[in-house]
């Protein structure tokens, strides 16, 4: 059944937002740059902003309706909202501002608070955390409604790269442990391909492109930008400050990664531009990563740069990694599709994007 189903016509300052989608992917992503609609199609999801024209359905239930004359109000529509400011009470502690919003039992607003580990935090006021920890009440929050779809507006936003890794790792474990669709708002591609499973590209107003979140990312980003692969896989090991992270059968990746735990999910960052090609194996090199791979697509443009995508090992299904290079470099290494290659890269070039608990 599709869980979430829309058409939407709103005027808006710069153009008409003029989108239609229905999924029933369990995390959905709208990404995109600043300004392009975005947060728009989140407000009049949850009721805070007039339509026009158009319908709004999640599951069986009918939102809005302009034809009909269905507009079900916003505290009925079932719909938590965690918006880029987490607008949280100042003059409350961390557990009245998550209990002003339960509408379940008091056991659930329980549950929320063991999973994302808040109650340590629940006597303090919101100006003594963290803009990380006010995220995960506001988070909370949310939740405590009894939501049957979850909006979050940018919840990664000007947070640095070990509380972005945090949070996420909070959406995570809400996406785990919640019978609840989540909607992430983001012009991060690292936070879609980690959370998502279907992504949306929102450009002036209009859905450009839709589809696995790695497929449509990589094919929309320039070879001008830089691209973060992102890996999952178990952690097998840890080494002092170093992690084997098994991202397919036989396929180990050496990590610098902290607070991660033995047989837990890790999901991995690496730039494109860390990760060096090379014709064989080398031997006697610092860089713990040495893997075979083959090269399942070449893309190259005028100014000279050229990123490839290779499948880690020999099996299909296996994890791909993008590298960008010189066109001299390819060139010399007679680079081509189906050509087995070596990607090597250090440790400490991978870092956490997110954690299983």
């Amino acid at each position: 059944m599709t869980a979430l189903d829309l058409a939407l016509r709103v005027p808006l300052a710069d153009f008409e937002l003029d989108v239609a989608l229905a999924t029933d992917a369990r995390c959905i992503g709208l990404f995109g740059p600043s300004g392009a609609g975005k947060t728009s199609i989140l407000e009049a999801i949850a009721g805070w902003r007039d339509v026009a024209h158009g319908h709004v359905k999640v599951g069986e239930r009918t939102l809005l309706d302009t034809t009909a004359s269905i507009a079900v109000p916003l505290r009925a529509r079932g719909v938590g909202y965690v918006p880029q400011d987490t607008l949280l009470f100042p003059h409350w502690s961390v557990r009245r501002n998550i209990e002003c919003a339960q509408a379940s039992e008091p056991e659930f607003t329980k549950r929320v608070v063991a999973a994302l580990l808040l109650g340590p935090l629940l006597a303090r006021m919101p100006q003594t955390l963290s803009g990380g920890e006010k995220r995960r009440v506001a988070l909370a929050r949310a939740l405590c409604a009894g939501p049957r779809i979850l909006l979050l507006d940018e919840p990664l936003a000007a947070l640095d790269r070990g509380l972005r890794a945090r949070v996420l790792s909070d959406i995570l474990r809400v996406r785990a442990e919640f019978d609840v669709q989540l909607v992430l708002v983001s012009h991060d591609p690292t936070e879609i391909i980690t959370a998502c499973d279907e992504v949306f590209v929102v450009d002036s107003g209009r859905i450009t492109a839709r589809g696995a979140p790695v497929a449509v990312l990589r094919a929309r980003a320039s070879l001008a930008e830089s691209l973060e692969n992102v890996i999952v896989g178990h952690v097998t090991a840890i080494d002092g400050r170093t992690a084997q992270v098994e991202v397919a059968p036989e396929i180990v990746i050496h990590a610098v990664a902290t607070d991660v735990a033995l047989e837990r999910r890790v999901w991995l960052g690496l730039d494109a531009e860390d990760v060096l090609v090379a014709d064989s194996a080398p031997k006697r090199i610092s860089a713990r990563n040495v893997l075979p791979a083959v090269i399942t697509e070449i893309d190259e443009d005028d100014c000279g740069r050229v990123r490839i995508a290779a499948r880690l090992g020999a099996k299909e299904g296996a994890p791909t990694l993008s590298a960008d290079l010189t066109r001299a470099a390819a060139d010399e290494l007679a680079l081509a599709r189906g050509r087995a290659v070596h990607l090597v890269f250090k440790a400490s070039s991978c870092h956490v994007v997110a954690r299983e608990s």
